[in-house]
């Protein structure tokens, strides 16, 4: 099914970055739409609890602040439909949006479809996934409750992670390999001082064992001796990286080495009307709060592009 009616502008991805975009756009009053393959929210349904966003000094939980982005969104009218992007395509000035079932036309576009956990790429972590192999400590932390996990990572991430899973873990260890955590201070803080939290410096996991009722071991490897071990677990918790959620997009919008999109400070891609925002570009900082920045920046450039484009 294809829509004839040319849009002015599809969001894709409704994280904070796409809800962002979408209230300013539809304040904006622009004919908008935003694409989004899961539930509202993005990542931030996947964080147990949030407490370096303005505006809340007690915290929030991500479920919480997610509902809030959307119905304010709602509110000023956004139209949101579930889908999945498989391809952008343009014609002229004509931007074509592949849905599978059908196709939509518009005049710009936001890119906001975030990233996705990088893997170890070991032996095991495949097979494992979702028996004792997780992504996420919101999701699967209370699986484990009084058993011992790991957590693979030093970065804020990692680290939030390790912290989390102490509610329900009876030990956690954090295998980072470097001898030092890139987490925030506050964060290396609370690990150092949690006593149930215990860091294993300088290591990677090789391996990962188990057998029918899931993990149940890591071969690790001291990166500077070489010698490897055992660490027994009941569960493995990855989270050294992000990698972007770009497969749709084409190849003449431009990317770093890593495969995020390159923008200017008006989140312009290398493609004249399509624009990028949040944790898919190339950045120094992915957050919440700077997704939402990114956000506004892009439907305020979005909405400059159709004026001078379309109305000058």
């Amino acid at each position: 099914m294809n829509d004839d009616r040319i849009r002015d502008l599809v969001i894709i991805g409704g994280g904070p970055a796409g809800l962002a975009a979408g209230i300013y756009a539809a304040r904006a009053r622009l004919d908008t739409l935003l694409i989004e393959k899961l539930g509202q929210g993005g990542q931030i349904l996947l964080t147990d609890w949030i407490e370096n966003y303005p505006g809340f000094p007690d915290g929030v939980s991500g479920f919480e602040l997610a509902d809030l982005f959307g119905k304010q969104a709602t509110k000023f009218g956004l139209e949101i439909l579930n889908g999945e992007v498989l391809g952008l395509k343009l014609e002229g000035k004509t931007k074509i949006i592949d849905l599978g079932n059908q196709s939509i036309r518009c005049k710009s576009i936001i890119i906001a479809t975030g990233a996705s956990p990088s893997r170890l790429g070991v032996e095991g972590e495949d097979s494992f996934t979702g028996k004792g192999v997780s992504f996420c400590a919101t999701c699967d932390g209370p699986f484990y409750r009084e058993k011992v996990v790991a957590v693979v990572g030093g970065g804020n991430s990692a680290v939030e992670e390790a912290l989390f899973l102490t509610k329900f873990a009876s030990k956690v260890y954090i295998i980072h390999r470097r001898d030092e955590l890139r987490a925030t201070k506050i964060l290396q803080e609370r690990a150092f001082n949690n006593p149930k939290i215990e860091i294993i410096w300088d290591t990677v996991v090789v391996k990962i064992e188990g057998d029918n009722a899931g993990v149940n071991n890591l071969k690790i490897k001291n990166v500077k001796t070489e010698e490897i071990s055992d660490l027994s677990v009941d569960g493995v918790f990855i989270f050294v990286g992000t990698i972007p959620n770009t497969g749709y997009v084409p190849e003449e919008i431009e990317r770093n080495s890593r495969g995020f999109l390159i923008t200017n400070e008006n989140m312009e891609t290398s493609v004249p009307g399509i624009f990028a925002a949040g944790d898919v570009r190339a950045k120094l900082l992915r957050q919440i709060v700077t997704a939402v920045g990114d956000g506004a920046t892009a439907a305020f450039a979005a909405e400059l592009y159709i004026q001078n484009e379309y109305h000058s």
